[in-house]
């Protein structure tokens, strides 16, 4: 019998690092901290199953798709 391999990657193109780049400013680096934090503390309590459905292709499509959203209003 052989295994599925899943390859989901929910945080794939995140940049989960604690680390502040050189080109960010400060006040991008404490909403990505922000938002580090409460995308972990999502992942945590729902669990990877849950998070996959809720996020199926990854958190990044999501906040893209909010960003245009929030843009385009």
């Amino acid at each position: 019998m052989t295994k599925e391999i899943d390859n989901y990657s929910a945080f794939a193109e995140i940049n989960l690092s604690n680390a502040r780049s050189e080109n960010e400013s400060y006040e991008d680096y404490r909403k990505r901290l922000k938002q580090n934090k409460d995308i972990l503390k999502l992942y945590k309590t729902v669990g990877r199953d849950n998070f996959k459905q809720m996020f199926p292709n990854g958190v990044q499509e999501a906040l893209k798709n909010t960003e245009e959203v929030v843009h385009n209003s």
